[in-house]
């Protein structure tokens, strides 16, 4: 059985603001770097250890994951650009309201080059089945994104997860056995003061 880990990085200004981040490539704030560090601590205090921490190769995740990975005493072994954010293309750096004024309420029914969420979900299960099948019986910790966690939810476990909200350094543990996953714990932010 191989276990994973699938954080959300810790909280950004953008995140604060509203602002759509995608694949900009903005860095934690002060309280995002202190929900990592929380999470390290929380993960320590676990009785099984971590083999593996992965990131996506955006700074957020990477920030992330050294703080974690340095509470954890473990280091970032790659970083993986297939579990970056969803690309959100024209609507990036842009709030909900500003993205009202500038293509109206139905903006969400414009092609404003936002990757398609079928895609996004493709990508994340790809990469979980090969970490998965590569390192068979480790627990690995991946440190990813909002978007990218909640759509391969519902792509691998569509009748648990129809729909999904992740928050800021939250953790999902999935188990995997002989090719099927499992989900034992959803979005959990206890470590979060």
């Amino acid at each position: 059985m191989t276990t994973i880990g699938l954080v959300r990085h810790g909280v950004t200004e953008w995140n604060t603001l509203g602002r759509a981040q995608g694949v900009t490539d903005i860095p934690l704030s002060e309280v995002g770097k202190q929900q990592a560090c929380d999470m390290g601590e929380r993960l320590l205090q676990e009785e099984e250890k971590w083999d593996i921490l992965i990131t996506s190769d955006l700074k957020r995740s990477i920030e992330t994951g050294q703080i974690i990975g340095e509470k954890l005493n473990i280091s970032i072994s790659h970083f993986d650009k297939r579990i970056q954010e969803i690309n959100c293309g024209e609507i990036e750096g842009t709030t909900e309201e500003e993205r009202i004024h500038r293509w109206g309420k139905n903006w969400r029914d414009l092609d404003l080059g936002m990757e398609k969420f079928e895609d996004v979900s493709k990508r994340g299960v790809e990469f979980l089945e090969e970490i998965a099948n590569t390192y068979k019986g480790k627990r690995i910790l991946i440190i990813s994104h909002g978007a990218l966690i909640g759509l391969t939810l519902q792509r691998i476990l569509p009748e648990k997860f129809q729909k999904t909200y992740i928050d800021n350094t939250s953790i999902t543990l999935l188990k995997y056995t002989e090719n099927k996953w499992d989900c034992i714990l959803y979005n959990c932010t206890k470590h979060l003061k």
